[in-house]
């Protein structure tokens, strides 16, 4: 390893040989993950700003396998959630390409978006936002509703079927856009720092529902975040994405078991794993923001 910490893969997991499959253990069974589904090739874009364009990001690749949780991590105005923009179809590459499915994104309804701030539809009532995307999939009021309805209770907010989304917490507004995001149908979930804007118990409970949801569907998910422990506890690979215009530093595998709880009392393993992170994006080790504690 080399440049303090910053090789581009360092603590290797589970299933990263080549072939057309690798394997993975998941609940003490072996399953078939196919080969990458997501992936950026020399990936560039370039905001027009009045003849003077602004480059958000530079010569980006990595890729994701099915099932895999990655974080892409990196200080503010690298360019995290233009990446997410242009993996959702909503923003098409200047230079390179992203491939979903061997397709440009956006070709199909194979994503959901979940984004900083609450995007829940103010009119609707939260099983209905719950459920829109059942909707969008015309399946019936009374089977979407139903099935919103079970994954409301499971997740705490039984009795708030019928309200509006004003009458519900920060916490809760998000909870209601993470579910309705993982009913969709849609097989990638791409998530732009949805607990950013919640007080810490908050989110780390957030974070334990967001496990339990993926843990029973093993969708494909790329969540950004600016918390180096919020990416140790969600994801499989962390991404790292260098100041703007943002390309990939470096990337991570994360070698903790599942389930995983906060990192309340965190080993040496895990210790250096940050140090390795910090050092990556030349941070400070005592900077509060991204949760270090040596």
């Amino acid at each position: 390893m080399g440049g303090g910490g910053c090789g581009r893969r360092l603590a290797a997991g589970l299933g990263r040989g080549g072939g057309k499959a690798a394997y993975a253990v998941y609940n003490q069974s072996i399953s078939i993950v196919p080969d990458t589904i997501l992936s950026c090739s020399g990936l560039g874009f370039v905001y027009p700003d009045h003849g003077h364009s602004v480059r958000a990001l530079k010569d980006v690749s990595f890729e994701v396998r099915r099932g895999e949780f990655v974080a892409v991590i990196g200080p503010s105005g690298c360019g995290k959630t233009t990446l997410l923009h242009v993996l959702a179809g909503l923003l098409r590459p200047t230079e390179g390409s992203a491939e979903l499915f061997g397709k440009a994104p956006g070709q199909a309804l194979s994503t959901a978006l979940v984004f900083q701030e609450n995007s829940l539809f103010p009119w609707m009532r939260v099983v209905e936002n719950a459920a829109f995307g059942l909707e969008m999939q015309k399946m019936g009021r009374a089977e979407r509703e139903r099935r919103a309805a079970g994954m409301l209770e499971r997740y705490g907010l039984a009795g708030r079927e019928r309200a509006y989304p004003r009458q519900l917490s920060a916490g809760m507004k998000q909870r209601v856009a993470v579910i309705r995001a993982f009913l969709s149908g849609a097989p990638v979930l791409l998530m732009d720092e949805p607990f950013g804007a919640l007080d810490r118990q908050t989110r780390l409970w957030a974070q334990q529902e967001l496990m339990e949801l993926w843990g029973a569907e093993r969708k494909t998910v790329v969540f950004v975040t600016h918390d180096v422990d919020e990416a140790l506890v969600l994801s499989d690979r962390i991404v790292a994405l260098g100041p703007a215009p943002g390309t990939v530093a470096a990337e991570f595998d994360v070698p903790l078991e599942r389930p995983r709880g906060p990192l309340l009392e965190p080993d040496a393993e895990v210790f250096e794993l940050k140090r390795r992170i910090f050092a990556c994006l030349d941070l400070p080790t005592g900077s509060s923001r991204y949760s270090y504690a040596p």
